[in-house]
């Protein structure tokens, strides 16, 4: 039959085969579907002065604050959040913390080849000191270095594997009795094991660690409080907020997917939504028919991927997390809570499931959710300043920030400091994505991407005129 493995999927497990394992799941993250989750903090009323206010309560914006606190602990920091701490992205995602910070070393070589090694090397000591910097503070996220397993599904996919391995002496090839010893799929043709660069742990977690250390640190959060604008004022910055105004020597802004308070950097970015299920917690015997001991972070080859993993929520019980694949734009850079649930694509995804793991086909599904993730051209942060540097941004991590994240509050933070330093020195820095244009080109150029990655799937991995323009002149999309 013609079409990828998942396409024979979808016909083999069409949605009134698939509609039943669905039917009782919570439309809500599952991360955040916790007894846990902090109480919510108060909104600003009145005025307010600080030395730094940090705009945005996901990753960005807590280590930015977090860290500001750790180089000057006389410094007065305020965090300003519009809704809850981690409730976006930062709270939402798989849970894969990467090492890199180019959205994989290929796209780094892509992107930046004079500075990919370097920049190689600051990921894999911002993971290690992220592990650090968790370890110290208490936070009880579950981050485990499990490493990560990407997985050939189609022919063509196992040479690029082989000549990776090849390459790298971190990475290790396995062909498919070895792949299947790992993890037990009939789809998987080969693996590529990297055992070093990845390490998992629970989105919201971490976020609510942070917010802890934050607050201990003497971080003054507030949430409930969306900044409307920013202007320059007497040498430093008003914030306009629903509460009142805060006035601050210093910004730093982590709206991430959301529109930015700089105008400049509107077009450098597009929310596109992601989904994800999650599994009702698996018996012994389901587990173990699975395999998957090493507990890798998963993910397939193909341009619309797939990305699961093992979640244990309590003591001997354990789920699977499965998202990915469909990567959707809504006309407009529009963002609305009705798009966070999307049908067609969970049961794409239940049917993607139940093809990759038939040996579960009777598990249902307990969460299912979305949300946006802030896409740029070329998949990882870019950076800007504004009104004489008392301003910073950074954005665009295009799913991979839970790790690239810290790297980019600590640029923030030397942004703001005005002094030079390796990080500030670096081409990622200095240099931005290009921006996609306005509507409705936009939307007409991301409809027509992800139809060229479709059929580029469908033809052995073959990239179309389209792709390969995009190629040239350094812009893409990504799912």
């Amino acid at each position: 039959m013609s079409g990828t493995v998942y396409d024979r999927a979808e016909r083999q497990y069409p949605p009134r085969e698939v509609a039943p394992s669905l039917a009782g799941a919570a439309a809500t993250p599952f991360w955040l579907d916790d007894p846990r989750r902090p109480v919510e903090l108060p909104a600003l009323h009145g005025g307010a002065e600080a030395d730094l206010v940090v705009v945005g309560g996901g990753y960005t914006g807590l280590w930015t604050a977090l860290m500001a606190k750790e180089r000057d602990p006389d410094r007065t920091v305020m965090l300003l959040e519009g809704r809850r701490i981690g409730w976006a992205a930062s709270g939402r995602n798989g849970g894969f913390c990467e090492a890199s910070l180019t959205h994989g070393d290929a796209n780094g070589e892509k992107h930046l080849p004079g500075e990919a090694a370097q920049l190689q090397k600051l990921g894999r000591e911002n993971l290690a000191e992220m592990a650090q910097a968790i370890s110290r503070y208490g936070i009880d996220c579950g981050f485990e270095l499990t490493g990560s397993l990407t997985v050939a599904t189609e022919d063509y996919q196992v040479a690029e594997l082989a000549e990776a391995a090849a390459g790298d002496p971190g990475l290790v090839f396995l062909d498919r009795e070895a792949v299947r010893r790992e993890v037990d799929s009939p789809l998987y043709l080969a693996g590529l094991w990297d055992k070093e660069s990845t390490a998992l742990l629970n989105p919201a977690r971490l976020a609510w660690g942070l917010q802890r250390a934050c607050l201990t640190a003497g971080v003054v959060i507030h949430e409930g409080t969306p900044v409307r604008s920013l202007r320059p004022d007497r040498g430093g910055v008003r914030l306009s907020t629903d509460g009142g105004t805060v006035t601050a020597r210093r910004v730093a802004l982590a709206t991430n997917a959301f529109p930015s308070l700089l105008r400049r950097t509107r077009l450098h970015t597009v929310p596109v939504y992601d989904y994800a299920l999650m599994t009702e917690p698996l018996s012994a015997g389901q587990l173990a028919a699975v395999g998957w001991n090493n507990r890798q972070g998963l993910s397939d080859m193909n341009n619309r991927f797939h990305y699961y993993r093992l979640v244990d929520d309590a003591p001997g019980r354990t789920r699977i997390l499965f998202g990915g694949y469909d990567a959707v734009y809504y006309f407009g850079r529009s963002l609305r809570p009705e798009y966070d649930q999307r049908r067609e694509t969970f049961e794409r995804l239940a049917a993607h499931f139940r093809a990759t793991f038939p040996q579960l086909d009777t598990v249902a599904f307990s969460h299912t959710w979305g949300g946006a993730v802030d896409t740029c051209s070329r998949f990882f942060s870019f950076f800007e300043t504004a009104h004489n540097k008392s301003v910073a941004y950074a954005a665009g991590f295009t799913g991979l920030g839970v790790g690239a994240t810290r790297f980019a509050a600590n640029v923030l933070l030397d942004l703001l400091s005005g002094e030079e330093t390796e990080r500030t020195s670096l081409e990622l820095v200095r240099k931005k994505p290009l921006p996609f244009p306005p509507e409705p080109a936009a939307w007409l150029g991301i409809k027509a991407t992800t139809a060229a990655m479709v059929r580029a799937d469908r033809t052995q991995g073959r990239r179309g005129p389209l792709l390969q323009a995009l190629d040239t002149i350094g812009m893409g999309f990504d799912s």
